[in-house]
Formats: structure tokens, C-alpha cells, sequence
């Protein structure tokens, strides 16, 4: 019995693989990558969450099991950043459940609604567990345009009139990763009269909703009028504040929805462990100049790093927000497809990045760069990447030397 399992089959070969696979053999080889591949935040947990996971722990009551949709607590502390933040009034009973991170929750929410012929429209390039989630789960998925404008409307529109059956749900993620592009409320407005026209669930992936440079904040799809009839929208704590280890996150909107999450969970885990749902609460109720503080952090870096890699030859768009550069690949090395690109850079200048494959097929013509170090780090980066681009690198390392044994 060797085959594989049948929802392994279904899963593609993972991308990053090879480039990890590579970043660990220099790191083992004592070179010193700078790491900007994945969006792991390097910023420790303010004190004032940790100091209260401390005091939450201390208490054995806390020790057995939680609830699994999240405390009553932690589920009204969401609501109310919701009603501050958006305007958006939520019943935490019935509206509000809290996920281990938002990767979970939309994984679970997968689980609980789709099913072997149903099809969701996902953008593409997408964060990976945006598709995975639904493959796994037995659904298929189908690519459309990751821009926030009248090209993604359209081929949501085209696909509800040429699909059988016709779609479940699209999946929308702004700010987004990996492009960091933003929508406007204009276009959610668009969208939800576009998906209660043809009956079509909206799943919003809102991890980054703080993580933004401008004066305008990122909006919530739940915003609109008549959003909630139809959309479920995920939150995270990992960037916000900075807690990527801790998994903790929210699902909120439509009460059907939410509550076959809620369901699917039950049967799968008991939430986390109760002193980081107190922490959290904390974190939500609490101070909120932390989140100042890491939007300009990653502001700064993101200066360092845009004019650092201009400077180099290499132009690349300033983000509107998230914590990701989407860079287009120098013309000269696109030939190459991201993954390429990525082991040369890696192997040339010392830095690891994201292949673009890895969000999908249309993602591959460009690398997406995490500000996950400190400003001297991403210099030394910089000084790397600007010896590599002036050499002459048109191809990975292997390539070059199966071309100097031929």
C-alpha cells in the first residue's frame, strides 16, 4: 500500500519547498542568508499581553479544556473592535467565533461548506491556503484576476454564467498577500451587490487590516449594507499584534455561516488554550499604541528597502500596506520563473524570498519580498542583491555549471 491518500494527491507539490530546501543547505554550510522570504513577524508580543498570559496561566482553572468558538469574553472583545474600527455592529453569540489564526478558520469554514463539484472562486495569486483549504476539502477552485476592480467583477460574473454548478463562494483578501494591493469601499460595494445578485458567499481574508501606511485605513467588506447576509470575514492577531505563534484569530458576519464553523470546530478542537483567549481579550480591550508602533516599524522598513532595491536597479512598487514588497523580477532574469530567480538570489546575493509560483500560476513573474528583519539586516540584503544585479547572474548556479562542464 503505497499510493498516496487521496486528498494528498489532490494537494500540488509544495513551491516554497525548493527554496527552503536550498536556504537550509547554505544556512548548514554557515552562510549567513538574510532571510525575507517568509512573513514570520520578528517584533516581540507588547509586554502588556504577555504580562497577562502570565497572569491568566497562574490560575489552574485556566488549564482544562476551553470553548471551543472562543470565550464569551474574547468574542465580545471583537465585536466591540468591530463596532470602533468599522462600524460594524456584531452579536458576539451568533456572529463571532474565534479560530486558532484566520489560516484555521478558513480551513475550517471549507470543511464545514464545501463539498466533492462545488466550486470557489479564488484570486490568483492568493495566499496558498486560500485554494488549499477548498481542495483539500474536496471543492475545485477557479482562478480569477487578484486586481480589486472591474476585471475581478467581470470574471466573477463570467463564472457564475458558464460554471455547472454554478460557484459557491469567493474568496477576497485585502490588503492582500502577496500583492499588498488595497480595495476601496467602492469596490465592496460592487462586489456584494454583484454576489447577493447571483447568490454567491463572499470569504474576506482581513489579516492585514492594520498593517497599512496611509491615511486611509483599509475597510471591512462587512462595511456595506447588506454585507452580512452573505460574507464571513477573517481577522488575525499574528500581524496586528504581533502574536504569530500564539494562533489566535476570528470569523465573523453571517450567522448561517458562522455557525457551521462553529459545528466543524466542535467536533475538531477545544480553541486555545484559555490564558492566550485572556491575553487576547486584553490585547483587544486594551492600549492600542502598539499597532502605531509596528505600522511604523514596517513603514520605515519599507522605505529602506524600496529605495534600497531602486538604487540597485531594481524598481519595485512601494506596498500600500501588509508587510510585503510584490516585486516584478528584473526583465533580464524573468525567463527564469520566480523559483529560478529565487535559488539565484539566494545562492548570488545571500537573500531568501518568495517565489511567486507559490501563490499561483499568474504570481510567477514576480518574488514577494517579507520586511521581517531589522533595518541593518535589510541593508546588509540590499548590499547583496546590488552585487548580484550589477554581475552577471542570467542563470541559477547549477545551470551555470552544467554549462561550463558541457
Amino acid at each position: 500500500m503505497t499510493e498516496d491518500f487521496h486528498r494528498i494527491r489532490r494537494l500540488p507539490p509544495y513551491v516554497f519547498a525548493e527554496v527552503n530546501a536550498a536556504k537550509a543547505k547554505a544556512r548548514a554550510a554557515a552562510e549567513d542568508i538574510v532571510d525575507l522570504g517568509m512573513g514570520n513577524p520578528d517584533s516581540p508580543t507588547p509586554p502588556h499581553i504577555v504580562a497577562k498570559l502570565i497572569e491568566a496561566v497562574q490560575d489552574p482553572r485556566t488549564h482544562r479544556y476551553s470553548m471551543s468558538k472562543g470565550i464569551p469574553g474574547l468574542r465580545r472583545a471583537l465585536a466591540g473592535y468591530y463596532d470602533r474600527r468599522f462600524g460594524v455592529k456584531l452579536d458576539p453569540e451568533t456572529e463571532v467565533v474565534a479560530t486558532l489564526g484566520s489560516k484555521e478558520g478558513l480551513a475550517n469554514l471549507a470543511q464545514a461548506i464545501a463539498s466533492p463539484g462545488d466550486t470557489i472562486l479564488v484570486p490568483n495569486p492568493s495566499y496558498p491556503i486560500h485554494q488549499f483549504g477548498f481542495i483539500i476539502a474536496g471543492a475545485s477552485v477557479r482562478s480569477i484576476p487578484y486586481t480589486p476592480n472591474d476585471d475581478m467583477l467581470a470574471a466573477i460574473d463570467r463564472a457564475v454564467r458558464h460554471s455547472v454548478p454554478k460557484p459557491t463562494a469567493v474568496i477576497v483578501n485585502f490588503p492582500s498577500n502577496p500583492t499588498a494591493l488595497v480595495a476601496p469601499i467602492a469596490f465592496y460595494r460592487e462586489l456584494v451587490a454583484l454576489c447577493r445578485r447571483h447568490d454567491l458567499f463572499i470569504l474576506s481574508d482581513l489579516a492585514y487590516a492594520e498593517l497599512y501606511f496611509g491615511d486611509t485605513p483599509p475597510p471591512s467588506v462587512l462595511e456595506v449594507p447588506g454585507a452580512k447576509d452573505i460574507t464571513v470575514e477573517f481577522t488575525s492577531m499574528s500581524k496586528t499584534y504581533n502574536m504569530p505563534g500564539w494562533r489566535m484569530g476570528f470569523a465573523a458576519g453571517n450567522p448561517r455561516l458562522i455557525a457551521a464553523l462553529a459545528r466543524v470546530k466542535s467536533y475538531l478542537d477545544y480553541g486555545a488554550f484559555t490564558p492566550i483567549q485572556v491575553a487576547a481579550t486584553a490585547a483587544l480591550n486594551g492600549p492600542q499604541d502598539c499597532i502605531e508602533e509596528m505600522r511604523v516599524l514596517y513603514k520605515d522598513r519599507r522605505e529602506v528597502l524600496v529605495k534600497g532595491l531602486r538604487a540597485a536597479g531594481w524598481d519595485v512598487p512601494a506596498p500600500e500596506a501588509s508587510m510585503f514588497v510584490w516585486a516584478p523580477i528584473p526583465e533580464r532574469f524573468r525567463h527564469l520563473g520566480s523559483v529560478g530567480f529565487s535559488k539565484l538570489l539566494l545562492e548570488k546575493a545571500k537573500v531568501a524570498v518568495a517565489p511567486g509560483l507559490g501563490f499561483g500560476e499568474h504570481g510567477d513573474e514576480h518574488v514577494r519580498i517579507a520586511l521581517v528583519e531589522n533595518n541593518h539586516r535589510i541593508r546588509q540584503a540590499l548590499r547583496g542583491i546590488k552585487t548580484f544585479l550589477s554581475g552577471d547572474n542570467a542563470a541559477p548556479v547549477d545551470a551555470q555549471q552544467e554549462a561550463l562542464n558541457a
